[in-house]
This record gives C-alpha cells, sequence and structure tokens, in this order.
C-alpha cells in the first residue's frame, strides 16, 4: 500500500493511469472485432502512420495530437476503401502504408530536427509524455470512442461475424467498417505517448487474443466443476460415476442454453426498440 501511495504521488504517473485505462479500454473493445475481421494489423498499419504525421507536427511546431488524429483517421478510410475495392489484399495494403508512413516520418525527422526526445517518445513510448492538455483530450476523446462503440454495439457485432447477412438486415456495412477504422485510428494515435509507435498495436491484439483463449479456460474449468458435481452427486445417490458426471454436463449446458435464450430474447427486445435508420 505505502508502494501504491508513493507512486501515485507523482503527478505524471496519475496521468498516465487515467488516460492509459480509458485508451486500454477503447484498444480492447476494438481489437476484438478488428481480430474476428482479420483486420488486426492495422493498428500497426496506424501506428506508423502517426508516427509520421507526428514526426511531421513536431518538425514544423504543430500540436501533435491535433494534427494527427485527423490525418490518421483519413488514412483509416482510404486503407479501408483500398482493400474494398481494389484488387489488393488487405495484409499488402497494410504494409505499403506502413513501410510508407514511417519512410517519411523517418526522413521528415532527419532533414528538419534529427531524433531527438520527442520523436523516441513517440517511437518508444514514455509515460512523461502525458502533458494536462493532452490528458483532457485523451479522456475527451475516449469516451467518445467508447460511447459510439456501446451505440453502435449491435451493429458492429453483426458486421464482424457475418458480413453478408448483416447487409441482408439492412446493415450499411461500408459504414460501420469505416467507423471501426476511425474509432481504432483515434485510439492509435492516443495510445502512442505512452506505447509508442512500435508497441501500440500489441494493446489491440493481445486482449482479444486473451479473451478467446479464455474461453478455452472456462470451458476447462467447467469440466473440471462438472467432474466434481457428478462425484459428489454419483456418492450421494449411489448412481454410477459415468453417468452421473454426464447427467451434471447436461445440467450445465441446459443452463447456458437458458441463458443465451434470455440474452437474445433481450438483445431481440433492444434492436426492435431502435429507431430504424
Amino acid at each position: 500500500m505505502t508502494f501504491l501511495i508513493d507512486m501515485l504521488s507523482f503527478a505524471f504517473i496519475r496521468r498516465a493511469l487515467l488516460v492509459g485505462i480509458f485508451v486500454s479500454l477503447c484498444a480492447a473493445l476494438l481489437g476484438v472485432s478488428l481480430v474476428l475481421k482479420r483486420f488486426s494489423m492495422i493498428g500497426d498499419g496506424l501506428s506508423h502512420v502517426s508516427f509520421g504525421a507526428l514526426s511531421v507536427a513536431l518538425a514544423f511546431g504543430w500540436a501533435p495530437l491535433k494534427f494527427s488524429i485527423p490525418i490518421v483517421a483519413i488514412a483509416a478510410f482510404f486503407l479501408l476503401r483500398i482493400t474494398e475495392r481494389a484488387k489488393v489484399k488487405s495484409d499488402a495494403a497494410i504494409a505499403v502504408v506502413s513501410a510508407s508512413s514511417l519512410a517519411i516520418g523517418i526522413i521528415v525527422t532527419a532533414l528538419k530536427t534529427g531524433i531527438n526526445t520527442d520523436v523516441a517518445s513517440y517511437m518508444f513510448g514514455s509515460i512523461l509524455a502525458m502533458e494536462k492538455e493532452d490528458v483532457w483530450v485523451s479522456l475527451i476523446l475516449s469516451i467518445v470512442v467508447l460511447g459510439m462503440f456501446v451505440i453502435c454495439y449491435h451493429r458492429i457485432f453483426a458486421i464482424t461475424f457475418d458480413e453478408n447477412f448483416a447487409q441482408a438486415t439492412g446493415v450499411s456495412v461500408s459504414f460501420y467498417n469505416t467507423l471501426i477504422a476511425i474509432l481504432t485510428a483515434i485510439t492509435v494515435v492516443l495510445g502512442m505517448r505512452m506505447m509508442g509507435a512500435l508497441l501500440i498495436s500489441s494493446l489491440i491484439i493481445f486482449p482479444a487474443l486473451s479473451s478467446m483463449r479464455l474461453v478455452i479456460l472456462c470451458a476447462a474449468i467447467l469440466s473440471v466443476v462438472c467432474f466434481c458435481v457428478g462425484m459428489v452427486g454419483s456418492y450421494q445417490f449411489d448412481t454410477p460415476v459415468g453417468a452421473s458426471v454426464v447427467v451434471a454436463n447436461l445440467a450445465a449446458f441446459l443452463l447456458f442454453c437458458l441463458i443465451q435464450k434470455i440474452r437474445e430474447q433481450v438483445k431481440k427486445r433492444t434492436i426492435q426498440a431502435q429507431p430504424k435508420q
């Protein structure tokens, strides 16, 4: 406890912790959709675009965040359009944009300022980089990202798992794909101050991958619990162990089916309550 109190006594740590929580939450929520849509490396590509934009902003003395956010958002929009309309795979498009942006950033930095502390902090991340103005901008934009995600959750969920079905039900797939890309761009720019251009994509990818592994972990825990319940039931009612374990698993399965049915009914009522676009 004394260690935590001493750590939180520093203002820059409090600022970094506050912004980091919001940005991490944004990255984790968006990361699930990006990973499932096989578009997870967009975070890495956009981080390099952000580095190029930040390098240009620092070289000319402009506000880094205010300049970078619209540039990266536009890059995300065009990156999505390239993969949708041209005969270019998403990984190839991201690689082209990523390498080009990084090269531009390095050239501008070398010609104007050289690799200084500010540029290095954006490349590798630094909690010292968070200033008061950056904190407010980051918090406001993070709340906007979270709000948009929550409002559009059902449609984002639909296009994540089945774009054709979502389009058949009247969902504008192109619009919501663009929205995901822009929200990801904002999150990447905000997270670069602490994570750096080389590591920000991990903030998007790892939580999503970990949550997928969690499903397997839950299955393992459920299996052990059902076995234990079956053993106890077998001892209590003098029934065969194997059959008792199967019945315990069946009971758990029916319980989860009931929970899923309730969630589907709640989701259906929520969709019906929303105004049609």
